[in-house]
C-alpha cells in the first residue's frame, strides 16, 4: 500500500489544476473562513472568500437579467455552442477536474477520471438535444384549427449538489438548462467548492469563446444560509437539489409555498436480488463495486443483499472473502493499485460506527470489516474497512441511508418474498436482480416488482449513464436528471391554437352569441 501524499503536495497539485482552469481568483464573496480541505489527509488546503446573502442576490439578479434580456431569445442550436464549447474544454482539462474532483472528494482515479467523462457526455448529449427540443400536433376537433404544443425557457436554475458527484451531477442540470434556455446559479457542496471554481472558470471560458453571456452562470461558493437564499427566491423558476431525505423534507415545502419548481434526488438505499440462477461470478463484481465502490458513498451505493437461501452461505462467504482482499488496497486514491478511499470526513465515520454498533443491537453479526484504518498516518482522514453484516430481518437500521460502506446480508426463500424485503424500505433510486430466469427478470421490471426508479437486470445498482432519466421514488424525491425527457422540467409548455378558417367555432359544440 503507497503511502499517504503530503498535504502540501495536494495543495500544489490543486493549484496547478485551478490554475489551468482559469479558476484562480474565483472566489467572490464579503465572508470569511469557507475551508477546503482534503479528505486524502483531513487538513486544510485553502481558505477561501464564502458567499453571502447580498452575493446570492446579486446573482440571481444578474441571472434573470441575462435570461429575459438575450439568452431566452437565443437559438437553441446556438445555445448549443456554448455547452459544445464546454465539452472540448472538459476534454483538454479532464486530468485537471479530476484530479480536484479526487482531492476533494476521495474518488479513486478511475472514478474521479470516469465523472469528468460524464460531464463530456451530457455535453455531448445536450448539443443534439439543442435541436430536438420537440413539441407535439395534435388533431384539433375544430375544422379550419391547428392545436399543438411549444416548450420555451422557464428561467433562473438553482443547483445544489452534493459531495460525493461533486461536478457530474452538476453538468446533469447545467448542460441541458442551458441549451433549454435557463441561466444557472450553483451553490455547490461545502466540502468541494474547488471542483465548483473550476468548473465555472471553464463555463466562463466558453462562454467568452462563442460569445456568450457572461451572467448565463455563476456560482456561490458558502453554506446552508446560501443555498437557503435560492430556495426561498421568487426569481428562481426551478431549483434542483442533491443531498438527503432530510433536506429535501425541508425544501420541498418552502419552494412550493413560493409556487416554485423543484427537483429532487435525495436518499437510496438500494438493493440487489441474487437468485439460485445467477451468474455468480458476475453477480459478485456488481456487488462489490456497488457496495464498497466510492467508499460507499453514492446514491446508488448497494446497501443491501437480499441473496436466495440455497446459495446465501456460499455467495456471501465469497462477498466476505473480497473484502478481505479489498483491505490491502485501502488508501491514497491517487495510487494506481487504490480501490477504496477516504471517508469524506469524521461524521461520515462516526455514522458508520453508530449503524454498526444499532446492527449489533438488532441481531446482526459482522462477518468482515468495519475498522479505521490508517489513523496513525493520517490522524485527521477517516478511512475504513468495508463490511459485511448477516442480518436477521430487515431491522430498523437497515431501513435507514448510512453514507458509508456498509452491506447488510438478508435471504430469501420465494421471490414474492425477495420482493417485498427489495421494496421494503423508504428510498426508491436504484435496485438490481442477478438472474438467468427470464420470468424474474421480466417479474422484477414489471410494475409489480421493483418500484425504484431505477431497476437493473444482471448489473449492479451503483453506475448510470446519461441516456437514460436519473431519479427515484418514494422517499427519493421527485423528477428526473439527465438524459431521456429530462429536459422538459427546465422548460415551460405552451398549447397553442391557430385558427386559420373564417369561422369561430368554439370547443365542445358550445353555442354563444
Amino acid at each position: 500500500m503507497a503511502a499517504l501524499p503530503e498535504t502540501e503536495q495536494l495543495r500544489e497539485r490543486a493549484r496547478t489544476a485551478l490554475r489551468r482552469c482559469g479558476a484562480e481568483g474565483l472566489a467572490e464573496g464579503s465572508g470569511t473562513g469557507h475551508t477546503a480541505r482534503t479528505p486524502i489527509t483531513g487538513e486544510t488546503l485553502f481558505e477561501l472568500a464564502p458567499a453571502g446573502a447580498a452575493e446570492a442576490d446579486r446573482a440571481v439578479a444578474t441571472a434573470e437579467s441575462v435570461f429575459t434580456g438575450a439568452w431566452r431569445d437565443t437559438p437553441a442550436p446556438e445555445r448549443g455552442h456554448l455547452v459544445r464549447r464546454l465539452g472540448e474544454l472538459l476534454r483538454e482539462h479532464k486530468q485537471d477536474v479530476a484530479d480536484l474532483v479526487t482531492i476533494e472528494a476521495g474518488k479513486i482515479g478511475s472514478e474521479a477520471a470516469g465523472e469528468v467523462q460524464e460531464m463530456i457526455d451530457i455535453c455531448d448529449f445536450a448539443v443534439g438535444l439543442s435541436r430536438q427540443l420537440y413539441g407535439r400536433t395534435m388533431a384539433s376537433e375544430r375544422p379550419g384549427h391547428r392545436l399543438m404544443e411549444t416548450w420555451h425557457p422557464l428561467g433562473v436554475v438553482g443547483v445544489v449538489t452534493a459531495f460525493n458527484f461533486p461536478v457530474a451531477v452538476w453538468s446533469w442540470n447545467t448542460a441541458v438548462a442551458l441549451v433549454c434556455g435557463d441561466t444557472v446559479v450553483w451553490k455547490p457542496s461545502e466540502s468541494t467548492p474547488l471542483t465548483a471554481l473550476a468548473c465555472h472558470g471553464l463555463l466562463m471560458r466558453a462562454a467568452a469563446d462563442v460569445g456568450a453571456p457572461e451572467g448565463v452562470h455563476r456560482v456561490l461558493i458558502g453554506g446552508r444560509e446560501v443555498g437557503e437564499r435560492l430556495v426561498d427566491d421568487p426569481r428562481v423558476a426551478l431549483l434542483s437539489a442533491t443531498g438527503s431525505v432530510r433536506m429535501g423534507r425541508e425544501v420541498a415545502p418552502r419552494v412550493a409555498s413560493r409556487l416554485g419548481r423543484y427537483l429532487l434526488e435525495l436518499g437510496g438505499n438500494n438493493a440487489a436480488i441474487v437468485a439460485p440462477s445467477a451468474d455468480a461470478d458476475l453477480a459478485l463484481q456488481g456487488v462489490v463495486f456497488g457496495a464498497a465502490g466510492t467508499a460507499g458513498q453514492r446514491c446508488t451505493t448497494q446497501r443491501r443483499l437480499i441473496v436466495h437461501e440455497d446459495i446465501a452461505e456460499d455467495f456471501t462467504g465469497r462477498v466476505a472473502e473480497a473484502y478481505t482482499k479489498l483491505r490491502e488496497r485501502i488508501g491514497d486514491p491517487f495510487a494506481a493499485d487504490t480501490l477504496v478511499g477516504p471517508l469524506i470526513g469524521e461524521g461520515a465515520h462516526r455514522s458508520m460506527g453508530r449503524a454498526l454498533q444499532a446492527a449489533a443491537d438488532e441481531g446482526g453479526s459482522l462477518l468482515t470489516g468495519g475498522a479505521r484504518r490508517l489513523e496513525d498516518e493520517a490522524p485527521r482522514a477517516y478511512y475504513a474497512d468495508p463490511a459485511v453484516v448477516r442480518m436477521p430481518r430487515q431491522s430498523a437500521i437497515v431501513c435507514e441511508e448510512t453514507f458509508a460502506p456498509i452491506l447488510y446480508v438478508l435471504t430469501y426463500r420465494t421471490f414474492e418474498e425477495a420482493l417485498e424485503l427489495h421494496n421494503g424500505v423508504p428510498q426508491g433510486l436504484s435496485g438490481s436482480v442477478f438472474t438467468r430466469d427470464q420470468r424474474e427478470a421480466e417479474r422484477f421490471l414489471s410494475a409489480a416488482g421493483c418500484d425504484c426508479g431505477i431497476a437493473n437486470v444482471n448489473i449492479g445498482t451503483s453506475g448510470a449513464e446519461i441516456g437514460g432519466a436519473f431519479g427515484g421514488e418514494k422517499a427519493t424525491g421527485s423528477g428526473r436528471e439527465s438524459g431521456s425527457d429530462a429536459w422538459r422540467a427546465y422548460m415551460r409548455r405552451a398549447t397553442n391554437t391557430v385558427n386559420y378558417s373564417t369561422e369561430l367555432p368554439l370547443a365542445q359544440g358550445v353555442s354563444f352569441l
